[in-house]
């Protein structure tokens, strides 16, 4: 695939939850306060499958991913990684340089290739960031890979606010690029499950 952000995305959320799976922490709270591991995790993998199924071909999930069930048939590490497949899949097919790339962002319908990708990252970047402060995993979420996706939050987030973005948390003077985005995103980067 040629979109290195995404590429890195979709690892970093295969890895945080082979991990959360082995350590069985699937029950475990999550930033996202309503949701635990297991529902953020779903919820990730439906958005991957969202997206797949509108930059390229692919099927969306069989749940509501804004309403994740706690347990589905199959487990949470094989749906993450047929999203991921599904994902890889779909961006493979899509040209860098070609012209704009539909998303599944009703209020954000197009956006340019490169910028679709990161979009796509995002998602699956802050998702891995919450699964993995969640359960005690180091942050896949650096400085650098905060910085490749900042131009997509702020491409994205003020329309998706209230419904998958909560209001933006007043940036610090001490801040990286990844507490940065975090906060934009309405994340607390010092969150701790506990």
């Amino acid at each position: 695939m040629t979109f290195t952000v995404l590429t890195t995305a979709l690892d970093a959320l295969r890895r945080v939850t082979t991990v959360a799976v082995r350590t069985g922490r699937l029950d475990d709270p999550t930033p996202c306060t309503e949701w635990t591991v297991a529902q953020v995790l779903f919820h990730a993998a439906g958005d991957q499958h969202a997206w797949a199924s509108t930059v390229g071909s692919g099927s969306l999930p069989s749940y509501n991913p804004f309403d994740p069930p706690r347990e589905l048939d199959g487990g949470v590490e094989a749906t993450v990684a047929k999203a991921v497949e599904a994902a890889v899949g779909a961006w493979s097919g899509v040209d860098p340089a070609g012209p704009l790339v539909r998303t599944p962002l009703p209020p954000v319908p197009e956006l340019p290739a490169s910028l679709a990708a990161a979009a796509c990252a995002l998602d699956a970047a802050v998702h891995a960031w919450d699964v993995a402060v969640a359960t005690g995993q180091p942050s896949p979420l650096t400085a650098e890979l905060a910085g490749q996706l900042m131009p997509a939050a702020r491409a994205t987030a003020e329309p998706l606010r209230g419904f998958a973005y909560a209001p933006a948390l007043p940036e610090q003077e001490d801040d990286d690029a990844a507490a940065a985005l975090l906060r934009y995103l309405g994340r607390d980067p010092h969150f701790t499950a506990g």
